[in-house]
């Protein structure tokens, strides 16, 4: 077993000052290191175009821009590195597992991914220059794995492939665009119609209605679905999907045997959580192990979050840090059972 830990950053101000804040806290830290590592390691299968990027950002996030202008000042980087690093469009998502599941006023997630990958963020982020209020587990720093807004709209997302890409954002950046720019499910569906995708996802997002969408969304095409469980596969784009899908289905179909464990947030939350209920995954090497499992309570305006399994919870009250107050703990902690390494622990060698 390995010992881990989430930092939280709580941060209430302009999107350059933000950026400017998470650059200081990267530098010379384990993180910035594997990152620059990882491209020794291997050639980006994708170019750097700073004015493309800039236009794209434009258009859909401007103030994220701002946010990566302020981390670029700060790190004292070329442009190319950060938007390389952090900056989420065109950029190759590896792939990955992931399982979700939604209930009338709660969203439930399992992130599975490769322990190297994981940077151990938490944030909590109240912008002065306009977008709303989020939080969540973060991803490439600017990015978000899954997370809520003020407006009570939750957001994760589920792998399905990465095979022909397109010129578009990534899904974490997807993510943090989502939650930033909508207030309801039916916002997300039709920025999911417009914005540009590089990889195939399935987005799941649920609001304070208490409505889901599942949008199965890949750069050719766009469709959306009512459900409550998702997990690697389309249902709707069947062609799009991977030809092994035998861990994706166990996962699903977990799920949907053990129906009355999803009446209710914790009965849902130990069903992810627990390591001997199927859904929970150890396939780390495979870039498939569950890393954390967060819960998402739109109308209570909470947050529930583990980092590994068999844990219970730290319960975040964001509405209560919406009205000014802040958390009383800097990190989150928890076990995973592994022996790989984490990108922002433990120092990577290529």
């Amino acid at each position: 077993m390995k010992d881990i830990h989430s930092d939280i950053l709580e941060f209430r101000g302009s999107h350059y000052d933000f950026g400017m804040r998470q650059g200081e806290l990267l530098k010379d830290s384990v993180i910035l290191d594997n990152r620059r590592k990882q491209w020794k390691a291997k050639r980006p299968r994708f170019e750097i175009n700073v004015q493309e990027t800039e236009e794209a950002y434009r258009e859909f996030a401007p103030r994220i821009w701002d946010e990566l202008l302020g981390l670029q000042e700060s790190l004292g980087l070329p442009m190319e590195e950060v938007i390389r690093d952090f900056g989420g469009y065109r950029i190759d998502a590896m792939p990955s597992g992931c399982s979700i599941v939604t209930g009338k006023d709660f969203m439930v997630r399992n992130y599975d991914f490769h322990p190297q990958t994981y940077e151990g963020r938490f944030s909590l982020f109240h912008p002065t220059d306009g977008g709303y209020a989020i939080i969540g587990p973060t991803s490439r720093i600017l990015g978000r794995m899954d997370g809520m807004n003020e407006k009570g709209l939750a957001m994760g997302y589920n792998f399905t492939h990465r095979k022909k890409p397109g010129e578009g954002f990534v899904c974490y950046l997807i993510g943090r665009i989502i939650l930033e720019t909508c207030a309801t499910v039916n916002e997300a569906v039709e920025l999911l119609t417009k914005i540009p995708h590089r990889g195939s996802f399935s987005y799941i997002v649920t609001d304070t209605s208490g409505e889901t969408r599942i949008i199965e969304a890949s750069p050719r095409a766009v469709d959306v679905r009512i459900g409550n469980v998702c997990t690697n596969h389309f249902e709707i784009q069947q062609h799009e999907n991977r030809n092994y899908l035998k861990d994706s289905f166990d996962r699903l179909i977990a799920v949907q045997t053990q129906e009355q464990q999803t009446k209710d947030v914790m009965s849902a939350f130990r069903l992810f959580n627990d390591t001997d209920k199927g859904v929970f995954s150890t396939l780390y090497k495979s870039w498939a192990g569950t890393i954390h499992t967060s819960a998402y309570l739109p109308k209570e305006k909470k947050v529930w979050f583990a980092l590994g399994g068999n844990q219970q919870p730290f319960v975040f009250d964001f509405n209560s840090w919406l009205q000014g107050e802040d958390l009383a703990i800097q990190s989150i902690h928890g076990e995973v059972d592994t022996d790989i390494g984490f990108a922002h622990v433990d120092k990577q060698f290529v």
